[in-house]
């Protein structure tokens, strides 16, 4: 099926899978594809149906309804550009793009409020470094918040220059590196946040060892059931756990040395 949808659609299709069915769609301008009707097939054990419908000529502008700002931490407004700032909240805007972060995903709004809380407890200010940085958000929220300088790094090109591209929009500054945490870990600064996978924080833990421990680190992008291998793994590593957060299947934690 995949190979004859490949030969059909070479420009590529979009997969769908539910709890019984497989949908599959591929898109084309009128003419491009065949007018097949409504028709059915056997295919093995199971029947395929094959539909035509006429797309909206909004199609390539309703992604956007998808992509709503928010308020995250009572102080920090996410938004993409073609949403309006939000008075009195620090205005954070990212262009949804190829790199993850626009602050939709729970792991992300869980990194803004632990830094936001820890703006507001010690205050904002010296180094911070974003460890897999993505979009930007997170290093362009702590800019906002007071942090300077702010060095992102992530392994992804096109993570690198959506975080510059965001980055320039919101009238910040970054400093920028590509880093494989798998082979090496750059120079951190005293606050760290890194919304990274469970193994990949665990590496973190690993390579800290080295060195001296940052004043601060915020971790999230592990799911609640790896939250206690990866807070053994800080505390090997120097580091008392000082606050925990979950949203649904998600966990974020802080550190500092203890």
């Amino acid at each position: 099926m995949v190979a004859e949808l490949s030969a059909l659609a070479p420009n590529g299709f979009e997969e769908e899978r539910g709890s019984d069915y497989v949908e599959f769609a591929i898109y084309g301008a009128e003419g491009e594809l065949p007018d097949l009707g409504g028709v059915a097939a056997k295919a093995g054990e199971g029947t395929v149906e094959v539909t035509a419908a006429e797309v909206p000529d909004d199609w390539a502008d309703r992604w956007q309804d998808f992509h709503q700002p928010l308020l995250v931490a009572e102080r920090v407004w996410v938004r993409p550009s073609w949403a309006p700032a939000r008075e009195g909240a620090i205005d954070v805007v990212i262009e949804p793009g190829r790199a993850f972060g626009t602050g939709a995903h729970p792991t992300t709004r869980l990194c803004i409020e632990m830094l936001v809380g820890l703006a507001e407890a010690e205050g904002a200010g010296g180094g911070l470094t974003d460890l897999g940085t993505g979009s930007g958000v997170l290093a362009i929220a702590a800019a906002k918040l007071g942090w300077e300088p702010v060095w992102a790094f992530d392994h992804e090109r096109a993570s690198l220059e959506a975080a510059a591209a965001n980055a320039a929009a919101n009238g910040v500054s970054l400093r920028s590196g590509r880093v494989n945490l798998r082979l090496g870990m750059p120079e951190l600064a005293p606050t760290v946040i890194a919304n990274l996978t469970a193994p990949l924080l665990q590496q973190l833990a690993a390579g800290l060892g080295d060195g001296e421990p940052p004043r601060h680190l915020v971790c999230s992008g592990l799911l609640r059931g790896e939250a206690e291998g990866v807070r053994n793994a800080f505390a090997g590593a120097g580091l008392a756990e000082q606050d925990h957060a979950q949203e649904g299947d998600w966990a974020a934690l802080s550190f500092a040395p203890g």
